[in-house]
């Protein structure tokens, strides 16, 4: 591990905004000291919350709670190293409304309580396109999110991955989830302006290759069976390894 990882691991535990447990910890005692308390031990009002899942630097959450200061934002990943940037800027700008949490999407009910959180953001995930089970909009994550979510608390996945986009209509449509917008072309739509004004690196990546930006928003019930849609017929994504394969190839496109 590169002594600059190092350096910011050793930040992040001195960071108020960043909360970290081990995962014997969780494992001992089975829930987190703050599950249920967000609000009043760590933004101390009683805004609703959203989760900015696999939140990487942080970009959404800290844009969000820059633009709604009357809401609170916590950004979700495993990896500290990235997090660590999102971090250092709530700190030094004082945003006393944005919080990290470095976990596991899997953990969610561990840290949160039935119905804490209002909304959740999935911006730019893998698309997982052969693993159904590590698909962030798929029946299993889906499964986990409803076990903190407030009853009909709403999704919003924004991506560039037109199977992702078609997957994930096809589960709103194939379990009659309430849908409250969709398009696959987000910046030449109506619903533009409604959208929060933030362009995460990896958006700015995609629409630098001339992808299109595609937006769900959806309801999500607390009760009812979720069924996987039929998903064989749709067309992968030609373009994922190669612009991988570019952004390692050009330093100037690495974070």
């Amino acid at each position: 591990m590169g002594k600059n990882k190092l350096k910011k691991f050793a930040e992040m535990e001195t960071l108020p905004c960043v909360h970290q447990y081990p995962f014997a910890d969780l494992k001992a005692t089975g829930t987190c000291p703050l599950r249920g308390r967000w609000n009043e031990d760590v933004f101390h009002n009683p805004a609703p919350i959203t989760l900015e899942l696999g939140c990487g630097k942080g970009e959404y959450a800290v844009g969000m709670g820059r633009t709604y200061p009357h809401r609170n934002f916590i950004g979700i990943d495993i990896k500290g190293a990235r997090m660590w940037t999102g971090a250092r800027q709530v700190c030094d700008e004082g945003l006393s409304n944005v919080a990290f949490l470095r976990t596991s999407i899997h953990l969610l009910p561990h840290f949160f309580a039935p119905g804490e959180v209002s909304e959740i953001w999935i911006t730019f995930p893998d698309p997982q396109m052969k693993k159904v089970n590590k698909r962030l909009t798929g029946t299993h994550f889906l499964e986990i999110y409803r076990q903190v979510l407030a009853p009909g608390g709403i999704i919003h996945l924004k991506t560039d991955s037109p199977f992702l986009y078609a997957y994930t209509t096809g589960m709103i449509s194939h379990n009659s989830l309430p849908l409250i917008a969709a398009t696959d072309d987000l910046y030449h739509s109506p619903l533009a302006p409604q959208v929060p004004p933030i362009t995460t690196y990896y958006e700015q990546q995609w629409l630098s290759r001339g992808k299109k930006i595609k937006l769900l928003s959806f309801r999500l019930p607390a009760g009812g069976e979720l069924l996987e849609p039929e998903a064989d017929d749709i067309q992968k994504d030609d373009y994922r390894s190669q612009a991988r394969r570019a952004n390692m190839a050009d330093p100037s496109l690495l974070s």
